[in-house]
């Protein structure tokens, strides 16, 4: 009988890829299911095993909600979920330098993959996580998504999906704390990671802060593991320490 169960959204990435196998190596969870819009074929990190779960969907919000019909049978089952969605950059955009670089084809793609997808998410997962089980749920965020934080400019619509996605979750903390006590969520900033998200930008990176995906997804789970439902909303960086909004 499975009673404790993790979820990992966009897991197909390497922050996802990292805390499936994180996840997979802990002999406290008895299942492990990873959500993508790649199948697990071509994902050859993370080959075909009996505590591991892979389901491809594409992210709107009709194929999201048959997703979980797929979750049924794990309902209320599961400790820790990560939802690992996010994009910088592609071969058609960068981010922008100055606000003459600001375009709404941008603005839209950016925020779909770093704000909606995940606030979707949010709203569909409320029946099959909330019971009696304790559920950690830990968002990829960003700090350049804290406005007090931004000093620098640039990245208008990175920054602006982020600060939007925080202002999600803590509205969705409000209400989760009155309709599912049992859950808790945590706005993450991984920091650099060496990812494609990264890749072109690594250079300028200082020694010793451009961390591996395993260094992460260590991080994130220590994190989840202490954290507590206090009904609150999270801002944290991979240390552990708070980030203002």
């Amino acid at each position: 009988m499975i009673h404790n169960s993790v979820l990992v959204l966009g897991a197909s990435g390497g922050l996802g890829q990292a805390m499936v196998k994180k996840f997979l190596a802990d002999p406290k969870v008895d299942l492990v299911v990873a959500v993508s819009q790649q199948i697990q074929a071509s994902v050859p990190e993370l080959p075909v095993r009996d505590d591991l779960v892979w389901i491809q969907s594409e992210y709107h919000e009709q194929a999201m909600a048959e997703v979980i019909v797929q979750l049924d049978p794990f309902k209320a089952t599961f400790s820790r979920v990560c939802i690992c969605h996010g994009i910088l950059h592609d071969a058609d955009m960068r981010p922008e330098k100055r606000f003459e670089d600001v375009s709404a084809e941008v603005l839209r793609k950016i925020f779909q993959a770093n704000s909606i997808v995940p606030a979707l998410w949010l709203k569909l997962l409320h029946r099959i996580l909330q019971g009696k089980q304790p559920c950690i749920v830990a968002v990829f965020s960003a700090r350049v998504g804290s406005t007090a934080d931004n000093r620098l400019g640039g990245w208008y619509a990175y920054r602006a999906s982020k600060a939007a996605l925080n202002s999600l979750l803590q509205t969705y903390a409000v209400e989760y704390a009155r309709r599912a006590k049992n859950i808790k969520l945590i706005a993450f900033h991984p920091g650099t990671t060496d990812t494609q998200l990264s890749k072109p930008f690594q250079a300028s990176v200082p020694e010793g802060k451009l961390f591996t995906t395993d260094f992460v997804a260590d991080q994130l789970a220590q994190i989840m593991a202490s954290a507590e439902l206090d009904g609150q909303l999270s801002f944290l960086d991979w240390e552990g320490k708070t980030i203002p909004f």
